[in-house]
Formats: structure tokens, sequence, C-alpha cells
């Protein structure tokens, strides 16, 4: 009989395709124990804990950086750029865009053999606070907006929540929270052995990104700088 220890190495492309899906989703829970400190390097730290309820771990990234709030929504809408910098990102594409502040995006992970790929369709919504000039962008899963893709295992329990804390000098505090159930049959503490290293190599790809030129120029009508 094969030991769980002895099926890891295994599994190892599965559990760095996991870490894609982490990357993106968090469902908030009210009852959960508190956030444990796993990783701090580079400046960025990575908490986890188990929400009650759930077999699957939530994850938290922190990190500070000196740019503008509308520069981070600027990388976090364009999706067509996800595939560069987001791990195992296949396609990210927007569905329908009303405004800034509100938009659907379709996405594919592509998963290692023999897992199935994974898709999501996300409904993205930003909003600034206007007393503490925090800026928060959350995404939801709308699983039944369109078909199924033939190919793919659709992801039915995803939500994320960024929070963007300006502070002094122009630095921003950025939080993400997140946590994800991928579908099939995944085991949940294989899902669990995915949420620190994953999310933190993609943080620093994001965060190097930010200071492209073409962010830092972007601004939005619904973020007040100040």
């Amino acid at each position: 009989m094969k030991t769980k220890s002895s099926i890891l190495p295994k599994f190892k492309g599965l559990s760095m395709f996991l870490i894609a899906l982490f990357f993106y989703g968090f469902i908030p829970t009210e009852k959960t124990e508190s956030w444990q400190l796993k990783k701090f390097e580079n400046g960025i730290s990575i908490y986890t804990r188990t929400p009650e309820n759930s077999k699957y771990k939530e994850l938290k990234a922190v990190y500070q950086i000196k740019t503008s709030l509308s520069s981070i929504i600027a990388v976090l809408n364009d999706f067509e750029s996800f595939p560069k910098w987001v791990y195992r990102c296949e396609k990210s594409v927007a569905l329908k865009k009303d405004s800034d502040n509100h938009m659907i995006r379709y996405q594919t992970v592509a998963a290692p053999w023999p897992v199935d790929n994974r898709d999501m369709i996300l409904e993205v919504n930003s909003f600034q606070d206007k007393k503490t000039k925090i800026v928060y962008q959350k995404v939801n899963s709308l699983p039944d907006y369109a078909p199924l893709v033939k190919g793919h295992v659709r992801v039915r329990e995803f939500r994320a929540l960024w929070t963007l804390i300006p502070m002094k000098n122009g630095v921003v505090e950025v939080n993400y929270e997140l946590l994800v159930n991928p579908g099939g049959n995944i085991p949940a503490w294989l899902v669990n052995l995915a949420v620190i290293d994953g999310p933190f190599d993609t943080s620093v790809n994001m965060r190097e990104l930010i200071l492209k030129e073409k962010y830092q120029k972007t601004t939005y009508s619904f973020i007040n700088p100040e």
C-alpha cells in the first residue's frame, strides 16, 4: 500500500497547478483561527489559516510598494496580461465591461497531466471608501454565466478580495486574501500543499509589473489619490 509521502513526488506538477488557482480565490469567513505567518521574504509576507467548516486553507499575501492606487488596479484590470505573470494562467479575456468598476472575465488554467484544465468566469467589482481612501477589488465566481467548455472543469467556488491601503509618502500596502475550491477529485490535503510558494512568486512578479510606465500613467475617476 502506498503511503501519502510516497505519492507526494508524483504530484509536484499538480501542486504547482494548484498555485495558479490559489492566486485568485478568497471566501471570507466570520469565525476562523488566527493568521499564521508561513513565509517572509523580499518584503512579502504569506499567512495561512483554516476557516471554520472548511477543509481548505485560506491564504493572505501582504507587501508594500511605492506607487499609486490606480496603478495596482490597472494591473488587476489588464486581464490579457495575466498569462505573462500569473503562474499557469493559459488565457484571460474580458467577456463584459460595463465600466472601470465592473467587468466580467473568462480565465483558464493549464493543469499537468492527468488533471483536467480548469476555467473560471469571474465578476470583478472595484470601489474606494471615500473616507479612508482604501481601494477594494472583489472578485466573485459566475460559473453559469456561459456554457461549459469541453476539456475544462469549471471552478464554481471562487472569490477574491484585494485591499489597497494608502500610507505615508506614497506607499501602498497591498493585502490579498484568498481561498478556492478547484473542484474535481483533487484531495484537500494536496490542495493545501500549494498555498505558499506559488502565490509568493506571483506576488513578486506583480510587484515588478506595477512599476511599468503604462500602469504608472493610468488613472481612474473613481479613485481619489489624496
